[in-house]
């Protein structure tokens, strides 16, 4: 069996054996005297498994990004070349990002979650403790453009680390044979990385077993059922935008999408299970390139689609902002809701690096257009289950931008050679 297959079957084991270790502590718990602080101790403790793996993973995005990001650029020879490219990539990036939007505004019209709940509008000074993002275009570019690059890896500035890369990577392939020394080292590095990588998805299952055991002990296995319409209803639209999407792909690459679709199975599940898409980042690239992708073109589009190109998570923006409206009774005519929607689509850029940056982006919408961001509250209780869903739409819609652009680009090998082994 291949070790992919043993990592997918691990994954899914730890998952249930997460589930059902959970439901054994809540329910041997729950109501006991000093039952609650029990609970929480054990997932606080459980949810370490977890926390470690998604540090290992923080501790690879950085030097992956940048080695990989430079190499690509270096290796496409001129900024002609990088602008072509860039142009490809952001044509496709802001028409997901805006189907991901306009997607989530039909369906949520469509499906009312939120109207059966008919609750109050709360008192002005409730808060949900989630701080709304800065809604100024100056601040947008100060979280675009780093000053200093040091603190932008520091942090796992996705979108900074991509700016940088992109200027040193086009001034190494300009200065000619002195730069040679550097792509050729920048190329150890990845690989080196890559290789890094392989050891910390070893960790994969344990930390999807911590996290399945502490949300379902906390919460007990009634989060479930409790919010069952509006997770369910969210699902059915992200479903529908994974159609969406692999029917692009398919019109773009072919019947070929569904060799795709197997290849990137274990970063879906990997980015389901830890409802974090950067946990994912490592195997999504190892898969493009296994699928045929021009390791240039990987390279150069996967890390700007963790910042522009987060399709899971702009369907949720208008999707839960929506159906906060809705449970409130407050009606919003199209026009507000187009306009809602441009300002999640300006908004939402490069905030991925930011905890909670879907949320963080919900709650800064909510108070523009005068709806209570208590509302957010709805949704704290479940959004790690409703993360879970968004993180892996991220990584499907981030797979099929780059090899669509492979594609435009005539560098989609048709039988692709496979990685180097151990790689």
């Amino acid at each position: 069996m291949k070790s992919s297959n043993r990592l997918t079957i691990f994954i899914a084991l730890a998952m249930i054996l997460g589930i059902f270790t959970g439901y054994f502590v809540n329910i041997s718990y729950s109501g006991n005297a000093g039952g609650e602080a029990t609970i929480k101790k054990f997932a606080d403790n459980i949810s370490i498994l977890t926390d470690i793996f998604l540090r290992l993973v923080k501790m690879i995005i950085a030097p992956l990004v940048f080695s990989t990001l430079v190499v690509g650029v270096a290796k496409l020879g001129d900024i002609k070349a990088v602008g072509r490219i860039g142009g490809k990539t952001m044509l496709w990036f802001v028409s997901a990002t805006f189907i991901s939007l306009f997607l989530g505004m039909i369906l949520v019209n469509l499906l009312k979650p939120g109207l059966s709940l008919k609750l109050p509008i709360p008192d002005s000074h409730a808060s949900s403790g989630v701080e709304a993002a800065s809604m100024t275009l100056k601040g947008f570019f100060q979280h675009v453009f780093p000053d200093s690059v040091i603190n932008a890896m520091a942090h796992n500035e996705i979108l900074q680390i991509v700016v940088f890369s992109l200027f040193f990577g086009v001034a190494t392939a300009a200065v000619g044979e002195i730069g040679v020394p550097v792509i050729k080292f920048m190329d150890s590095v990845a690989h080196i990385m890559l290789k890094v990588t392989a050891y910390v998805m070893n960790f994969a299952p344990f930390a999807v077993f911590g996290a399945m055991a502490a949300i379902i002990a906390q919460k007990g296995p009634g989060i479930l059922i409790t919010y069952g319409k509006f997770i369910g209803q969210f699902y059915i639209g992200l479903a529908s935008l994974w159609i969406v999407l692999v029917l692009a792909g398919f019109l773009v690459i072919g019947k070929r999408i569904l060799f795709l679709l197997g290849l990137v199975k274990d970063p879906l599940l990997l980015a389901f299970s830890t409802a974090s898409s950067e946990a994912a980042y490592p195997r999504t690239m190892e898969a493009l390139e296994k699928f045929g992708c021009d390791n240039r073109i990987v390279s150069f589009v996967l890390p700007l689609g963790y910042s522009f190109n987060l399709d899971g998570s702009m369907m949720y923006m208008t999707f839960a902002s929506l159906f906060i409206a809705q449970a409130y009774g407050m009606h919003l005519g199209f026009e507000q809701q187009i306009s809602m929607l441009l300002v999640l689509m300006i908004t939402s850029k490069g905030i991925a690096g930011v905890p909670r940056a879907s949320l963080v982006v919900i709650a800064g919408t909510l108070s523009m257009f005068h709806i209570p961001e208590a509302g957010l509250l709805l949704l704290l209780g479940v959004d790690h289950l409703l993360d879970m869903g968004r993180s892996a739409t991220n990584v499907i819609g981030n797979t099929m931008a780059t090899a669509v652009v492979s594609k435009w680009e005539n560098a989609l090998v048709e039988t692709p050679q496979p990685l180097v082994k151990e790689l």
